[in-house]
């Protein structure tokens, strides 16, 4: 997170903590949900046996929700919008691979035999932040376009 100062950092950071902060982001995962939206609510928690990865469960589990929806099919993937009620770190790759839709490119939470795209990273891109300002109330939005190479990779899915 970036911020003009410290004082709009900690303003922000409240913000995310009392969840008043709407993040969306798009992915590109293997294979398809069985639905077109769906919502994960599966807490989250450190692996036991390997403390830099993130589990269902694991040690010290925290509440964590993931909202979904299908922007389109592919013939071996899903373009997904995906929505955080909570942030907890590696969330959505967590969610996603526990619901069998890893996200296409992630190398510690996707499945070695999903298709990669020809992409050097994970499938995963914040689209949109919106808040109320700090210290104005106005509404704030930014957006953030796929980058190409994320273009890239999705035009090679859909042709797959």
């Amino acid at each position: 997170m970036v911020a003009c100062d410290a004082a709009a950092h900690r303003a922000l950071s409240a913000k995310i903590a009392a969840r008043e902060v709407v993040r969306e982001y798009i992915a590109l995962v293997a294979g398809c949900p069985p639905s077109r939206t769906g919502t994960i609510d599966a807490p989250l928690g450190r692996d036991h046996r390997a403390r830099e990865r993130v589990v269902v469960g694991g040690r010290r589990p925290r509440t964590a929700v993931t909202r979904f929806e299908v922007r389109e099919r592919l013939p071996r993937a899903a373009l997904l919008d995906v929505r955080l009620e909570t942030g907890r770190t590696h969330q959505i790759r967590v969610h996603l691979e526990a619901i069998g839709c890893p996200v296409v490119g992630d190398r510690r939470y996707g499945s070695g035999s999903a298709p990669g795209y020809g992409l050097e990273r994970q499938f995963l891109h914040s689209r949109r932040i919106s808040f109320a300002h700090p210290v104005d109330g106005r509404p704030v939005e930014l957006e953030s376009a796929l980058p190409d190479d994320l273009e890239a990779a999705l035009e090679r899915a859909r042709r797959d």
